[in-house]
């Protein structure tokens, strides 16, 4: 029984080591610390709303850039619509002290193939004044690689 235990905390232990951000990894930029900015109000369990500065506003329907990592929302090799993350998807979002990073949903023109490295798009800055639980409150639309 003992056996059983150290084997299991060895193998947990292993496994948490693995799942652990690494700090390199992070994108950090500007115009991350812009869409960063948002802070949410949550009316009840069911609705949250984005509550926007502005810092954000002076850039909504305009161009604005971010480099970043994909992180799909349906399968395929092919993207055109995605989450964009300051984390890469095999990074735990869910483990200690990080939390879940800063998303951005990206509507491309055309789809480009998934990566696991980080790229660049550029697309109109949309902010969605919906209910942030049904919808992502920050949006790239008509967005293009760089």
């Amino acid at each position: 029984m003992i056996k059983n235990i150290v084997l299991f905390l060895l193998l947990f232990t292993g496994l948490a080591v693995k799942a652990q951000h690494n700090p390199d990894d992070q994108i950090m930029s500007d115009n991350w610390d812009v869409i960063g900015s948002v802070d949410f109000k949550i009316v009840k369990d069911t609705e949250m709303f984005a509550v926007y500065n502005n810092n954000i506003k002076k850039f909504a329907n305009k161009p604005f850039e971010l480099e970043g990592y994909i992180v799909p929302i349906k399968d395929g090799m092919k993207q055109t619509k995605f989450m964009l993350s300051t984390l890469p998807i095999n990074q735990c979002y869910f483990c200690g002290k990080n939390g879940v990073p800063i998303m951005v949903l990206v509507e491309l023109t055309e789809p480009i193939k998934f990566t696991y490295q980080t790229i660049t798009v550029k697309g109109t800055l949309k902010l969605n004044t919906g209910n942030a639980m049904d919808n992502p409150p920050i949006v790239l639309a008509a967005a293009k690689p760089i």
